[in-house]
């Protein structure tokens, strides 16, 4: 549980986050500041509790030659892929360049002023006269765009490029994070599987003992022995598979994550996962409301639109105001001149005429490429809109399964014991034993899996609804505890 002091920490910093993030030309300066100070803090630090053997200050940046970092807590490993993760960090350099391209488009609007400078020395010979004159010349311009439908149109294109790069950032952020607690969770579930097979493996050997007394004192036929020797090879092979898989596991979170993975901490067994709220049709409208990828297309369709604009505006005249100032002195060693001084005002218009076509051929280029656009729109929405309705259905029947898994457990546990006792009392044979066996720790084994996935796919449901948040991250951390508290 987290102390008061803790939570009003993270309630201050998730109130700046979402502050931040609505003021968007100060969170863009600043993004890079915000990210570690609301995800890395919320999250990671102020979970961080005396079990965590690595906070965000302890961990190494990529290539260093320190220790490897052991990650124990799900917050470690939030923080570890926050500073690991090469695809986050191609998403914040783009967004810099979103920001950057911004500014370029917006420049071309802004006044543009250019200087010039000239410096002579010169001599000329004329009828064996030779005559010497040097000279110097400065000028100033200062010219204003007036009316540029093309740069116009580049300037709002500009703004949605750099929209559209801080919804793939977010999304991206929301994607690392999800699979950060998906194969984290994963490494448990393999890990828990272990630990049960490692128990069902006792159960059999403790029913192959007690076999082998009752069969040296042929109280046991040698097909139960045989029996029981064939369960715990079983047994002994199906442990071999899970010990493989726990190592895939924790491979996946080592490379996701860039830190060693320690003693994980386990879904506690009292852990209140709150129930699915709100129906199906909420989960799909909020998909088509919220969704990063869907916000990111359709800025991405109305760039291409503004593309269309701007290939137009080749048809369009340019007028630019033009203010010029010039200062000219040029002496000759013997035919004195003044000093001559300019200035312009003026207003300077460009009209296209013909451009041999290409003006055409580049507005059909734009006009297909927003097709394109449009039609990739529509099908991310598609593909969004099944992920929400399948993720929506499996957190649904999840709830149900683990509510008849949990009395299947319950079952398969009295049946054992009951078939334990028949089988002393001479009622049963051994063969129902060891099949009562496989069914208790196989129906354990089957709802630590589901309880699992649950979460996961809770976690998957709000992300692509785009209702995720840092707090849904810190609730799932409160659901863990050390593998000692087991």
């Amino acid at each position: 549980m987290l102390g008061h002091q803790t939570k009003n920490r993270i309630n201050i910093v998730s109130k700046t986050y979402r502050q931040t993030a609505a003021n968007r030309p100060f969170f863009v300066a600043h993004r890079a500041f915000f990210r570690h100070v609301t995800l890395g803090a919320s999250l990671l630090v102020a979970l961080s509790g005396p079990a965590s053997q690595a906070t965000a200050a302890e961990l190494p940046s990529l290539g260093s030659s320190d220790a490897p970092v052991v990650g124990e807590t799900l917050q470690d490993f939030f923080s570890a892929a926050l500073d690991f993760s090469p695809r986050l960090r191609i998403a914040e350099e783009n967004l810099n360049i979103g920001a950057a391209r911004r500014s370029a488009a917006n420049g071309q609007l802004l006044p543009q002023v250019r200087a010039n400078a000239s410096l002579s020395d010169n001599t000329r010979n004329q009828a064996g006269q030779e005559t010497t004159f040097d000279g110097n010349r400065y000028s100033v311009q200062l010219t204003q765009v007036l009316f540029n439908w093309q740069a116009f149109a580049a300037r709002a294109q500009a703004v949605l490029r750099e929209d559209q790069a801080e919804q793939l950032y977010y999304s991206e952020l929301a994607i690392l994070l999800t699979d950060v607690a998906e194969k984290y969770f994963d490494a448990l579930q393999a890990r828990d599987a272990l630990d049960s097979i490692a128990s069902e493996y006792e159960a059999v050997s403790n029913q192959l003992e007690q076999i082998e007394s009752l069969y040296a004192r042929q109280l046991a036929q040698i097909t139960d022995l045989y029996q029981a020797q064939a369960s715990l090879a079983a047994v002994e092979a199906q442990q071999i598979q899970l010990e493989s898989r726990l190592d895939i596991q924790l491979e996946a979170l080592r490379s996701v994550s860039g830190i060693e993975p320690g003693e994980l901490f386990r879904l506690a067994e009292d852990a209140t996962v709150p129930p699915l709220e709100n129906n199906l049709h909420y989960w799909v409208d909020q998909a088509e409301k919220n969704n990063h990828s869907i916000r990111a297309q359709r800025l991405e369709f109305e760039a291409s639109k503004k593309m269309v604009s701007q290939r137009r505006g080749a048809y369009m005249p340019q007028v630019s105001l033009v203010l010029q100032r010039q200062d000219s002195n040029v002496g000759f060693d013997n035919i004195p001149l003044q000093r001559t001084d300019n200035t312009y005002i003026g207003v300077d218009v460009s009209v296209p005429i013909y451009a041999g076509g290409s003006n055409r051929a580049a507005v059909r280029e734009a006009n297909s490429q927003s097709l394109i656009a449009e039609n990739e729109l529509r099908g991310v929405e598609l593909e969004i809109g099944e992920t929400v309705r399948s993720a929506y259905l499996q957190v649904q029947a999840s709830e149900k399964i683990i509510a008849a898994a949990q009395k299947l457990v319950e079952s398969t546990e009295l049946s054992a014991t009951a078939m334990q006792r028949g089988f002393e009392l001479g009622a049963v044979t051994s063969v129902d034993v060891l099949n009562a066996i496989r069914d208790q720790f196989g129906a354990q084994r089957d709802l630590q899996q589901v309880r699992y996935e649950h979460v996961k796919f809770l976690l998957l449901l709000k992300r692509e609804a785009g209702l995720l948040t840092a707090d849904d991250l810190i609730e799932v951390s409160t659901w863990l505890e050390p593998s000692s508290g087991r």
